[in-house]
This record gives structure tokens, sequence and C-alpha cells, in this order.
């Protein structure tokens, strides 16, 4: 296993590096000059020149790109163009909101869409079989950002004042807010790392909330997000729900399982440790792609639900045409993604032996 995992970080390396260069390239390539974008129209040629010596526009690409790179080396991600802003502080502001959105979302598509998924199979042609995929299909095809509002519509306004009623915006109440983790466990002085996850720690607010004991801002801040997280979580959770009655239906025709029918192994350790086990491998992968998707669907969510999170932030910078935001925002969610996969692939080792032996 230790080998699987140390091939897999070393492959990491060059992907790595290609991301790098990928997204700089890219954001060099929006068309717009980020000087009137933030200067305005009316900006002159000196003022221009002046901005760019600022921010090292006007150095050769090759130039550029290894200050950059040298940055990220070192975990500076430069300054905002549009706000003169740390970029660090504004991914340790926005990250945690489009993280907590993320997880959220594929928790809930992985777990309800592999139990829908292996009733489905277990029940082949029943009339639960039949209304799942029907379910799952309408998942499937409906955009993300129509079910936010439709959402919205149903449990804000038509549910208003009757218990079933929920928040169609924000990420907490009015008069509810939660602490810095530094502040309320007097730590000072820490060294960077420490100090960056202790700030990313206390802007996720189910975290903090739990690390504080604010339990009333916990139920509140979870209240908040029922709908965006079951608006990004549908079109995953269906996907997950059919690849798993599709993989566990391939699974349950072959000889082993007739065997362990045979032994008298209870129907539920057949499927569960045997048959579910070994169909995990595609459905693994399926989940491992669709993080993709929940991030960029995180986009969309965020603007529906007034979430402060990356989605938002991002659009904004490409419309500035902020190059260290773009930059910093693509290579995390890129980094993320790139980690997800070999979370992947870690887990095949888990589900399939024969990968370990490889």
């Amino acid at each position: 296993m230790l080998q699987v995992i140390g091939r897999r970080l070393l492959m990491l390396v060059p992907v790595l590096v290609g991301i790098l260069a990928v997204t700089f390239a890219i954001s060099r390539l929006i068309p717009g000059d980020p000087c009137y974008e933030v200067l305005g129209e009316r900006a002159s040629a000196q003022q221009c020149a002046e901005f760019r010596e600022r921010y090292g526009l006007d150095h050769p690409i090759l130039v550029q790109f290894g200050h950059y790179v040298a940055g990220i080396a070192q975990g500076d991600f430069g300054e905002s163009i549009a706000t003169q802003q740390p970029v660090v502080d504004i991914l340790l502001q926005r990250l945690p909101m489009t993280l907590e959105l993320a997880i959220a979302a594929a928790i809930l598509a992985t777990v309800v869409g592999v139990i829908l998924g292996t009733i489905s199979a277990v029940r082949q042609n029943s009339k639960v079989d039949v209304a799942t995929m029907i379910g799952a299909n309408i998942g499937v095809s409906m955009p993300v950002f129509w079910l936010g509002l439709l959402l919205a519509y149903l449990f804000a306004i038509l549910l208003k004042g009757t218990p079933f009623w929920l928040a169609p915006s924000g990420r907490l109440s009015a008069g509810l807010s939660l602490a810095p983790l530094a502040e309320v466990y007097h730590l000072q002085n820490l060294p960077v790392p420490l100090s960056w996850m202790l700030r990313f720690a206390s802007n996720m607010v189910t975290l903090n909330a739990l690390l504080t004991g604010r339990w009333d801002v916990l139920g509140d801040a979870l209240r908040h997000l029922i709908l965006p997280v079951c608006a990004l979580a549908t079109v995953p959770l269906a996907i997950t729900a059919r690849m798993t009655r599709a993989c566990l239906l391939e699974v349950l025709h072959m000889e082993y399982i007739g065997t362990a029918r045979a032994k008298g192994l209870p129907e539920r350790t057949v499927i569960w440790r045997h048959a579910l086990r070994n169909a995990m491998l595609p459905v693994a992968t399926v989940v491992g792609h669709s993080i993709g998707g929940l991030l960029g669907g995180a986009v969309l969510i965020e603007t529906v639900f007034a979430l402060p999170g990356m989605g938002t932030q991002l659009l904004t910078a490409i419309l500035a045409r902020d190059y260290p935001v773009v930059q910093a925002f693509t290579v995390v969610i890129a980094l993320i993604f790139v980690l997800v996969n070999l979370a992947v692939d870690i887990s095949y080792a888990y589900f399939d032996p024969r990968v370990r032996l490889q």
C-alpha cells in the first residue's frame, strides 16, 4: 500500500508543474488589459506603464512565470490587482465556504447514491427500482441553478411560516457570528503554516462552531446549508446511483456470488461484503470525477444562494482581469482535483487486492 501511495505522489510532481504552467498561460490569454479594468478606460499611457511596472506585468512572460513559481514555493500567491489584498488572505476567507459546500454535497451524493443504487440492483425491475431510476434520470437532467431557484422558492416562500421553512440565502442568520479560533483559545505568534490552518478552520463555520461549542450557530449553519447542498448534490447523486446499480447487477451474476450463497451466507453479507465491494471500483472513479463537477457547480450555487465562496470571487476576478487571484484559485481547484484522484487511486488498492500486488 505504501509503495502504491509513493508512486502516485511522485507522479503528482509533473502534473502540478503542468497545472502551474497552463494556469499561468491561460490567465494571460484572457482578453482585456487589467490596467484599464482597474484604473478605468480613461487611464493614460503613463499610468498604465506605472501600473504594469508595479505588478511586474512589464517583464517578459517567462520572467513573470519564474517569479510566479518562486512565490508559490514560498507560500506567496501575490497581491490582488483589484483590491491590493494578499491573495492568501482571499483564499483563506473564500476557500472554506466552497470546500464546506462541496464536501457536504459529495458525502450526501455518495452515501445516498450508493444506498439507492444497491436497493435498485437487489430489487431489480421492482417498483422501487423503477422509481429510483426515474428519479435519477430527472436528477441528471435538471440544471443546478434552476434546481437551486426552485428549492429556494419552495422552502423559503411557499413554506414560509411553517416548520419546514429554510433560509434562501446567506451563511448565518442575522445576529449570529463566530470569533476567530485564535482569539477563542488565545493563540498568538504561531508559525505561518499553523496560522493559515487556524484561519482556515475559523472561516469554516461548521468546524468553528464544533470546536468552540456554539451549538446554536452549528444548527443555524447546517440549516442554511441544506438547500445549496441538496441542489449541488442532485446530479452526482443520480449518476452514482445509476453506476452503482449497473455495476452491482453485473457482479451479482458472477460465479463467486452463487458460491457465497450456496455456503449459506446471509443475503446481507453477500451483498454488502462480497458483491458491493467488488462493484465499487467504477463507482469510486465516478465519485472522484464528480468532485470536479461539484467545484464547478459551486460557482452557480454560491451565486444563487448568495454564499461567500470561491465561485463568486473567481468570477469577479476574471471580469476584473485580476491575474493573481485567477491563478491562485485555479491552481487550488486543480490541486484539489488532483488530490481527489490520488485518493481514488488509493481506494483501488483497498477495494481490489490485485492493485496492491501489482
